[in-house]
């Protein structure tokens, strides 16, 4: 059985102003859009060793937990919880297909690493790279903050893989570096 943790947040965060609904749906229209499958990418050998961790922090991975609250929702996604102005790296090579400010993700990235595998990388108080940018494993790319729909600077990290949610963590498990190859 997966995990659970309960979040209290107010209102303000779970409840969007009717007046940023039509944002919402086309930026999620936007990143289904960049994330589908993209076998042809001439740099998807990388794929063999994944990575590293975006950050230079312990992760706090949540693993398919379920959130329950005001919303409950199953996830994903690796949070560093990390002081703002951290810088955070590409965790592999790819192309950058989003660079920019969203409702609930605030400043994001997503780099399309080849093979169907996309990192998203939000929350960001600054954005190095723009759109249609290469990237190469490591290159910092950001900075930690507090942007979009949270309550303190962090990062969140997603994998897709193939339009699945996998967790980053069991990722760098798998295909990544010793786990102390933090930046």
């Amino acid at each position: 059985m997966f995990g659970r943790r309960v979040l209290a947040v107010d209102d303000a965060f779970v409840n969007p102003p009717d007046a940023v609904v039509a944002r919402i749906v086309r930026e999620g229209r936007r990143a289904r859009s960049n994330s589908g499958h993209n076998p042809s990418r001439a740099d998807c050998g990388a794929m063999a060793s994944f990575g590293r961790f975006p950050v230079a922090r312990t992760a706090r991975s949540v693993r398919g937990a379920c959130s329950t609250g005001r919303l409950a929702s199953l996830t994903a996604v690796s949070d560093f919880l990390s002081p703002a102005g951290t810088a955070v790296h590409a965790p592999n090579g790819g192309r950058v297909v989003l660079a920019r400010d969203l409702y609930f993700t605030g400043n994001t990235v997503v780099i399309d690493h080849g093979l169907g595998v996309f990192s998203l990388l939000a929350h960001l108080s600054v954005v190095n790279v723009h759109e249609g940018d290469a990237v190469a494993r490591g290159e910092t790319i950001g900075e930690v903050g507090a942007t979009g729909r949270v309550t303190g600077p962090h990062l969140h990290w997603a994998v897709r893989i193939n339009g699945a949610r996998v967790d980053p963590l069991a990722v760098l498990a798998t295909l990544g570096p010793p786990a102390d190859s933090r930046p």
